[in-house]
Formats: C-alpha cells, structure tokens, sequence
C-alpha cells in the first residue's frame, strides 16, 4: 500500500517516526513522511495514497502554532477520508479538536489539552477486549513501555478493541508539576469507526521510540493499515 506519514510536533517524534517508516517498509508498504501538512489540501495528490496515518500533534498551541491544520487541511482530511480512504490515528495525533470540533468526529475521539491526563509513562498492561476485531489479529494480552491516556474524549460509535486499568494515584502533573489526583478504572486504547465511506483507525498507544519498538505495536499499526485499506 501507498501510505502517507505525517509526522511532527510537540511529541519526540525524531525517534518514533523513523522506527515506524521502517518497519511498515519492512512489511512492504510504499512509505512518504513528512511534516509538511499542505499535502492535504492538495486532493489530486492525497488520491495517489491508500491510507493516511498520523504520527503528529497538530493542537492549537501558541508554542506550536505552525503546526495547527489550516481550513484547507483541514477539508482536505474530511474529502479524503469521507471519498472512502483509510486513516490510521497514533497516540495524541487525536489531538486538534479544540480548533476543529469535526476532527473528533473522524477520528472518534482523542487526547483534549487541558482536560486529557495520564499517569507517569511506564510499564502499562494492556488488555485485548475483543479477540475477534482485525485489530488484534495475532495478539494477546500483553505489557508495554508507554502512557495510559485518561479524560479523552470519546465518541459514541466506536468499535473498541483494547484497554488499560489504571490504579489510583497521585502524581505531578502539567507545566507546573503539580500533584494532581488520578482515579482509577479502565480505559480504551483503541478502537475503529467508520467516517463517511472511509475506515479510521485509532490507537491511543505510541509515546516515543521505546514503545514504537513494541512488537505487538507494530503488529497492531500493521493490522489497522490492512483493516483501513481493505
């Protein structure tokens, strides 16, 4: 498959993204990454790829404000996705919908600044809820280096194949570091849905080269491209 990776902002995507440029090569597909996001709006283009994934933090943060999608960027996604193209969405690449509430229509929901948190990154044992989804085919239960987000946002609608559970706890938290309580509970790490004709793909999992370097990672992001392509 022809995929389009678009990478790049607040996250240490140095790491994570050549590890995933390599090893969706490794299985074969035909990989273009980039942190130019004005391919998007260019639809004769966009058409030449059979999925777009984003490995990217495209928020609407002053510190980062080259980053945000533009109007025509915008559109750009909607038209691809919506003429029956795949999506596959990594980690915080949720992240956008305080400028642009549809995103969260697409991608089902994601990590939302100033409401979303997590605990410390760390061991997090994740759990397969649905052995049956494309998703998870060829994995188990398994343990991983990474971040357990909690308070996404979360659209109804979405079909949800993975979870985490959290214990309670305190810890330091956002710019300042401040103890902030976390509760407990069970939360999903991934899910698909369908946006117009197109497939998406959203996966919670992926904070940075040590958890690209998860096997059942990449088998995963492997399974979504092949589910969203189908």
């Amino acid at each position: 498959m022809k995929l389009l990776v678009i990478t790049g902002g607040r996250h240490p995507y140095e790491e994570s993204t050549p590890i995933l440029e390599n090893f969706l090569k490794a299985a074969g597909h035909d990989v273009t990454a980039t942190e130019d996001a004005s391919v998007l709006a260019d639809g004769a283009r966009m058409a030449a790829y059979d999925a777009l994934v984003f490995n990217t933090r495209r928020e609407n943060a002053a510190d980062f404000a080259e980053m945000k999608l533009s109007g025509d960027q915008q559109n750009g996604i909607i038209n691809y996705v919506n003429s029956g193209k795949g999506f596959i969405c990594l980690h915080i690449s949720g992240c956008g919908a305080d400028y642009w509430s549809e995103f969260a229509e697409i991608t089902g929901g994601g990590w939302v600044t100033g409401t979303s948190f997590h605990p410390p990154y760390g061991n997090v044992d994740v759990k397969v809820t649905q052995a049956s989804h494309a998703g998870v085919a060829g994995i188990s239960n398994f343990s991983t280096e990474d971040e357990l987000y909690m308070g996404i946002e979360y659209k109804s609608g979405n079909d949800v194949f993975l979870e985490a559970t959290s214990v309670e706890g305190t810890w330091p938290w956002g710019p300042n570091r401040t103890e902030t309580h976390m509760p407990s509970g069970t939360f999903p790490l991934a899910w698909t849905r369908s946006y117009g004709q197109g497939k998406v793909f959203s996966l919670l999992l992926g904070h940075d080269g040590k958890s690209f370097q998860s096997p059942e990672f990449q088998k995963i992001v492997l399974n979504g491209v092949q589910w969203a392509t189908a």
